[in-house]
């Protein structure tokens, strides 16, 4: 009897751990480039709502449904990026030259929407400081490209069916 008391012990401990699990861990050189960019914002341990499928037409229709769950991760906001990260792990990646992302405030959380339709997802969090307006604010100025502090950025467009030549 000693023995499972043992057992059950170590394995609350070990589960207790892993809920308390640190994801802030960058790499070297992710840190020198953050420090180089400037952190505007930086928020470690978050737990994120992440919602694939969102806002899908097909849903609608009776076709795939929004699966969500919980992730901790932490992220990273400087004047020319925004990482959302386990650790070295990299959930989403936004620069300015990215495509397909969007940022929104409903209440006290943000919403990074990345991709459309079924490819689409949505991560959405709480910030700890409780400025969601700040944070949408700073991660929309690295989406926009506002943030960029070199003006060489080019803008390249691909031609649409319709465009002639």
């Amino acid at each position: 009897m000693k023995a499972a008391s043992s057992w059950v012990s170590i394995a609350l401990t070990l589960a207790l751990a892993g809920c308390a699990q640190d994801t802030s861990r960058l790499t070297p050189a992710q840190e020198a480039r953050f420090q180089e960019e400037g952190v505007v914002r930086r928020a470690d341990n978050v737990v994120f709502h992440y919602t694939h499928d969102y806002a899908s037409r097909s849903y609608y229709r009776g076709g795939t449904r929004e699966n969500r769950e919980d992730r901790r991760a932490s992220i990273v906001v400087t004047h020319r990026s925004v990482l959302i990260h386990k650790n070295e792990k990299v959930g989403i990646e936004i620069t300015p030259r990215s495509r397909r992302y969007d940022v929104n405030r409903r209440e006290g959380r943000v919403l990074i929407h990345a991709g459309t339709g079924r490819t689409g997802e949505v991560w959405s969090f709480e910030p700890p400081d409780g400025d969601a307006e700040g944070w949408t604010q700073a991660i929309r100025a690295v989406i926009r490209g506002s943030a960029a502090p070199d003006s060489s950025r080019t803008t390249r467009r691909g031609r649409s069916r319709t465009s002639r030549g």
